[in-house]
């Protein structure tokens, strides 16, 4: 099925790059260097086939290629970003990340928050499993 002069399911560069955030140059970075196939549509414009996409998607975010080898972890969903505002009460603090066009929250000890040295301008890992999240320094 053809929809719109490109196979259905389908991406173009940028549609595809904005499903795994990044650039839209970085997506045809790896299609030049041959990491990911690409097509051309009935107008020359490149397209990713969304199975090939979607195996990519899955190879990317393998935990030997993710950020954290090397540090053992069931979870599995790590936002790597910048830590934006931080409140602090008596016990708790409340953790605001930016990661990439997520906006992560985090309730953590004020003892933890202190002890990591979270503020806003540091880096930070925000690590998510279920419905937890867990804030390492970045």
């Amino acid at each position: 099925m053809v929809q719109s002069g490109r196979p259905v399911n389908s991406y173009r560069i940028g549609e595809a790059a904005a499903m795994l955030g990044v650039s839209a140059d970085t997506m045809r970075r790896w299609v030049d260097a041959g990491r990911l196939a690409a097509e051309r549509d009935d107008n020359g414009h490149r397209i990713v086939p969304g199975a090939q996409l979607a195996a990519f998607a899955r190879e990317l975010a393998r935990p030997e290629n993710a950020e954290a080898a090397g540090r053992p972890s069931s979870a599995r969903n790590r936002f790597r970003g910048i830590v934006t505002h931080v409140v602090l009460g008596d016990v708790a603090a409340q953790v605001e990340i930016q990661a990439g066009p997520f906006r992560v929250v985090s309730l953590i000890s004020r003892e933890s928050a202190e002890e990591l040295g979270l503020e806003p301008g540091a880096p930070a890992v925000a690590v998510v499993k279920s419905t937890n999240v867990v804030v390492e320094p970045g």
